[in-house]
């Protein structure tokens, strides 16, 4: 890992997931709290943090399209994306049973990983130091959001897609929800004049619709 921390407990904290701690040996953390405040201050952080960087970065533009950017640069693909390329999946303490249900490569999981991160860091370190981090590692990925124009919301760029061919507006359907009522999954598909053009998984119906119409997207494009 490329995390420096003055303070190894508050990493420690960071990476551990609510289900470590009640499998303390066999996760092998040794936290006396889950990451979920760690993520709720990182949040916070990343919220101003980015907003600055966007503010500075993108003169001229108007509050319209500053909150677009700013939901794209931190949404859960992004995080997760994040919070893989620093390995932090790998460091993360999961119970046994999060871990062989596919925690490691959870997008809600790691993008709530990587908040709590940057919430200790901040604790750590200080704002700067946060900013830093995520001027490195985070705000890059901006130049491709705007080539891509991933910061426009996938359903409106599906309906958009649907209203151009003349076709009727997409419908979301859960299929599925699994899961405890704190951690459920959601597997929902968009249907299109009633075929099936693409499924999505998420831990909330906003994130599994999203996916659903990336899907869709990707299908027909």
């Amino acid at each position: 890992m490329i995390l420096d921390f003055k303070n190894k407990d508050l990493l420690i904290t960071a990476l551990s997931h609510r289900s470590s701690l009640n499998e303390k040996t066999q996760s092998g953390t040794t936290a006396i709290e889950s990451n979920e405040r760690l993520e709720f201050l990182g949040d916070a952080v990343l919220e101003l943090a980015a907003t600055l960087y966007l503010y500075e970065n993108r003169p001229g533009e108007d509050e319209g399209k500053l909150t677009a950017y700013r939901s794209a640069l931190v949404r859960t693909e992004t995080l997760a994306a994040l919070a893989r390329e620093l390995k932090l999946n790998e460091e993360m303490f999961l119970s046994k049973g999060e871990e062989q249900g596919g925690g490691r490569e959870n997008d809600s999981l790691l993008a709530d990983l990587a908040e709590a991160v940057i919430g200790a860091m901040y604790l750590d370190q200080g704002f700067g130091a946060a900013q830093d981090f995520l001027a490195k590692h985070l705000f890059p990925k901006f130049s491709d959001i705007l080539q891509n124009k991933s910061y426009k919301d996938q359903k409106s760029l599906l309906q958009e897609e649907v209203q151009a061919r003349s076709l009727s507006t997409p419908i979301y359907r859960v299929i599925k929800a699994i899961g405890p009522d704190h951690n459920k999954e959601f597997t929902i598909e968009v249907l299109v004049d009633d075929e099936v053009w693409g499924v999505g998984v998420g831990h909330s119906k906003q994130i599994a619709q999203q996916a659903a119409a990336t899907a869709a997207l990707k299908k027909i494009t």
